[in-house]
């Protein structure tokens, strides 16, 4: 007869990160039918380059390569970059993200666990910061009737860094750029959304890649693999955000749902914010930090300058992590607080 207490046996991370992984192949399987086999090259190279970073690293710095290495982090990293970038980005932007990601925001700070800031997020923020133009080109959605790269032409495209001279007739910028430009050209909303891009909630294809997403989300959730005060307070706090503005002006703010479906909103609540290394650790302090991110996603992707604005969200949140979790520590058991 077993007897209390019961200790319950800590799933090991490699087992954690290849379920991170599976839950992130839904989304992955609806980019590639969205924008065509481009999505899975960048998937490919920022996995090779981080797993050769990771290797050179540990190997720098005296640390034994086969269980770090094999341990599937620097894995979901690079799969989350990738997933970030354009699928026609140039071969060298995604390799020099992945290198930053595993080389400066993860080792320089000691490696997995030591690191403040989300390793993907901060390769991702210099790339946009340094290369607006080129973070900005994406194919067309496949889904649209209209002449599309075939996956022989994505392929030389990305290696070649040469783009058909009918590329501006195939690019397509993202349902939020196209929204947050065409506003600031006093378009009104209404005819905005008449645009073929757009489909029933959100952008063609990338309403059914945060669909994805969100399957996979549910898992990680269903599986307890992560916390449900991150995902809850992020998506609670970014949907009232912009619930708010659209009740004050729906003729300006975009509703709701069109926010929740674009971008990396999905993504980044279940897969990003819920980093276990860069997020607070106490259930309260999860609910803050999550909160503040929803919040500040929507008024960057809003009012500030990028389209998306997860990936600076999340790495401003990173910094107040040390004093979200010094002041919201319960007290010691038989000491008042």
């Amino acid at each position: 007869m077993n007897t209390s207490p019961f200790f319950i046996k800590p799933t090991p991370l490699q087992v954690v990160m290849l379920k991170v992984v599976a839950a992130l192949l839904p989304g992955i399987l609806a980019l590639t039918w969205a924008f065509g086999v481009g999505v899975l090259v960048q998937v490919t190279l920022a996995l090779g380059t981080a797993l050769l970073a990771e290797a050179a690293c540990l190997k720098l710095r005296n640390y034994p390569i086969k269980p770090f290495i094999c341990d599937g982090s620097a894995a979901v990293t690079a799969v989350l970059l990738a997933l970030s970038m354009p699928p026609l980005a140039p071969w060298w932007m995604v390799v020099l993200a992945a290198l930053i990601a595993i080389c400066l925001a993860k080792h320089l700070y000691g490696g997995l666990g030591q690191n403040p800031f989300n390793p993907a997020m901060v390769g991702f923020a210099v790339m946009i910061v340094s290369f607006p133009a080129q973070m900005s080109r994406w194919a067309a959605p496949l889904p649209l009737d209209m002449p599309h790269l075939d996956s022989r032409a994505q392929i030389i495209t990305i290696f070649s860094g040469q783009l058909p001279q009918a590329f501006d007739a195939m690019a397509s910028a993202t349902p939020l750029d196209t929204v947050k430009t065409a506003l600031l050209q006093q378009h009104a909303l209404s005819d905005i959304f008449q645009q073929p891009i757009f489909g029933a909630v959100a952008g063609v294809g990338s309403e059914w890649a945060a669909a994805g997403f969100l399957l996979g989300g549910l898992y990680l959730l269903w599986s307890k693999l992560i916390p449900w005060q991150i995902p809850v307070g992020f998506l609670g706090a970014f949907t009232l955000t912009a619930a708010l503005f659209y009740g004050l002006d729906p003729q300006y703010y975009s509703p709701p749902w069109f926010h929740l479906f674009s971008g990396a909103v999905i993504l980044g609540a279940f897969f990003i914010v819920s980093d276990p290394v860069t997020a607070p650790t106490t259930p309260r302090g999860r609910l803050i930090f999550a909160a503040l991110a929803g919040v500040l996603t929507y008024m960057i992707r809003v009012f500030g300058a990028y389209p998306d604005g997860v990936a600076f969200a999340v790495i401003i949140m990173n910094i107040a992590t040390p004093f979200i979790d010094q002041y919201t520590q319960p007290p010691v058991f038989g000491r008042k607080k």
